[in-house]
């Protein structure tokens, strides 16, 4: 990963910062963190649930790893794999593909574990603290090296286990329980 010269006091300064490419960055201590790419079985993951979730919720109400979430703690944004994002969010996103935390949270954000014990340490104990905190009501963790599917619910200021799901059981989700998938659809 890179790091850029850039330094930033608030959040703010760095949502006005601009340096005209596609990149994603993560904003840590003030610094901009540059985003590596996904793994193409991490994209592949995402996208056929992005596509199983289009079709409960709708297109627009769902939005892939360039949607950014202000989080409290360092780093102060981050980018889910996948998000399902409120009907109020489409509109408040026009401009900006940015949940601020004085926005309602997102109903779902899941994640992809990419190979390597610091991204495993990241989405199973980082980002679980973070959305957790931002009061996300429930967060996947999709492991494909386990191959399985840890469902969590936020249930008063925690997340409580739904269920760790795997082979052919079916996903359990509390916020989309019409939701027909299992585990063994998605690897």
């Amino acid at each position: 990963m890179l790091t850029t010269k850039t330094r930033f006091q608030t959040f703010e300064e760095y949502l006005e910062y601009d340096d005209n490419s596609e990149k994603l960055y993560e904003l840590f201590n003030g610094e901009l963190i540059e985003m590596p790419p996904e793994s193409g079985l991490n994209i592949e993951i995402a996208n056929f649930l992005f596509l199983k979730f289009a079709s409960l919720v709708g297109h627009r109400r769902v939005r892939g790893h360039g949607l950014e979430l202000e989080v409290r703690g360092e780093p102060k944004n981050r980018y889910p794999d996948l998000t399902i994002i409120r009907e109020e969010h489409i509109q408040q996103l026009s401009k900006r593909n940015t949940i601020r935390l004085f926005m309602s949270p997102p109903l779902l954000v899941i994640e992809v574990v990419s190979p390597g014990d610091i991204q495993r340490e990241r989405d199973y104990i980082a980002k679980r603290i973070q959305y957790q905190d931002c009061s996300v009501p429930e967060y996947w963790i999709i492991d494909p090296q386990a191959q399985s599917i840890l469902v969590l619910e936020l249930k008063g200021d925690s997340y409580q286990e739904v269920g760790n799901f795997s082979k052919n059981s079916l996903i359990q989700s509390p916020m989309f329980q019409e939701l027909e998938l299992k585990v063994s659809e998605v690897f």
